[in-house]
């Protein structure tokens, strides 16, 4: 069979397009995802996402799989232990933020049921679909990745800023920014005028 169009950034490993086939772009409303997704595009500021994708596994470790409860109560003892394995990215402030950012999700979540609630309502809970036919063209923020950034930092959370709060944006499917030609643009697409909360 014919290697499907795929977005140009994901056409440099298998991960990487794996990846791209399965999740970026497609929208969830998913807590555990959306948490996940905080934890990995904060681990990625000034890297490139593949060292984070090569990484995954042992986040998933770490972070015990992704259970915000657990990792808001981390102490320094077991941050300390992350710290030492470069199976990790070993940033200090990237780990010890992530604790606080764990916190501040679990209060987002008290506050309005359910973190997808608060997050979607800065797209008014339709996914925006962009017509990309270069990746390199994408916005690397927008005005609706400012305005989450300024209340996530608002509320406490760190490495949130604009540009991270964008890709968190493609990641999680709130933006669908699959270039046009690629074989994902369209399921996407479709994916997000379905698309409903809980």
């Amino acid at each position: 069979m014919p290697t499907p169009q795929r977005c140009t950034w994901a056409q440099n490993s298998e991960l990487e397009a794996s990846y791209h086939d399965v999740q970026w772009g497609v929208p969830t409303a998913d807590d555990k995802i959306l948490f996940e997704f905080i934890i990995l595009e904060a681990a990625q500021a000034g890297l490139s996402w593949r060292t984070v994708l090569e990484k995954r596994s042992a986040y998933q470790h770490y972070y015990n799989d992704f259970d915000v409860q657990a990792v808001a109560k981390f102490d320094q003892a077991y941050l300390d232990k992350m710290l030492q394995d470069p199976a990790i990215i070993r940033n200090k402030l990237k780990v010890r933020s992530s604790v606080k950012n764990a916190q501040v999700f679990i209060l987002i979540q008290q506050e309005f049921g359910s973190f997808a609630n608060y997050l979607w309502a800065f797209v008014d809970n339709q996914p925006l679909q962009n017509k990309i036919s270069d990746y390199r063209d994408a916005p690397v923020e927008s005005t609706i990745s400012r305005a989450l950034s300024k209340d996530l930092k608002k509320r406490g959370m760190n490495f949130v800023g604009p540009t991270i709060m964008y890709a968190y944006m493609q990641a999680v499917g709130m933006v669908n920014d699959h270039e046009t030609s690629c074989h994902c643009y369209e399921s996407c697409r479709i994916a997000g005028l379905a698309f409903k909360l809980p």
